[in-house]
């Protein structure tokens, strides 16, 4: 298939609105559209083929309050790294839509998975996480076409999450999504409608 400048501007589109949502509506998403979704993760390249995403759609309410409880207790951590007027702009982000978001995945890489029989990775066995980051990117992408936020939250202590969900020994924590409607949407980071940071320039050189 070719593909054409309407497929580029498309997906340029996608990027630029790609956001970090972490305001959502209580509506639910539908089945078919978290289909679509898991489809999406499908075309997403793996190391090897090893295809190392194990995902947790989580909807056991004991196990999404343990979460937020670990979200909290971890950003009071974080939080105490800022002194004076950081400290209280960092205490004023919302830093995750865990409270309100219909959706929540834990998504975990499987660090010994049989499939791909160790190719391309035994010098760089961190390839199965970036292999992991890559379908939740793809994800992104598709869930921003379907009018979907998703906020990824990073402030969470892997340890006690993996505790949470029981999972085997050989499964790492990479990403925890909150899914859903935009309460609003923005093409402007939250962070920088916060003033927190802009972005750097992409560092690129020729050598």
């Amino acid at each position: 298939m070719q593909m054409g400048s309407h497929h580029r501007d498309a997906l340029a589109d996608l990027l630029v609105w790609r956001r970090d949502v972490r305001h959502f509506k209580a509506d639910p998403v539908a089945p078919e559209v978290l289909a679509r979704l898991r489809d999406a993760m499908d075309c997403a390249p793996a190391v090897g083929n090893a295809r190392p995403w194990r995902v947790f759609q989580v909807e056991d309410r004991a196990k999404r309050q343990a979460v937020l409880e670990n979200f909290k207790a971890a950003n009071d951590k974080a939080a105490e790294l800022y002194c004076d007027e950081k400290a209280e702009a960092y205490r004023a982000l919302k830093l995750s839509g865990l409270q309100e978001a219909p959706v929540h995945l834990a998504i975990w890489t499987e660090t010994a998975p049989a499939e791909g029989a160790g190719l391309g990775r035994q010098t760089m066995p961190e390839m199965l996480a970036y292999s992991t980051v890559t379908a939740i990117q793809t994800l992104w992408l598709a869930a921003r076409a379907e009018n979907i936020g998703v906020g990824w939250v990073s402030i969470l202590d892997p340890k006690g999450v993996k505790a949470v969900f029981d999972v085997p020994d050989s499964w790492s924590l990479t990403g925890y999504l909150c899914l859903g409607h935009p309460a609003d949407t923005s093409d402007t980071p939250l962070l920088h409608r916060a003033g927190w940071q802009k972005n750097t320039t992409t560092y690129w050189e020729i050598t």
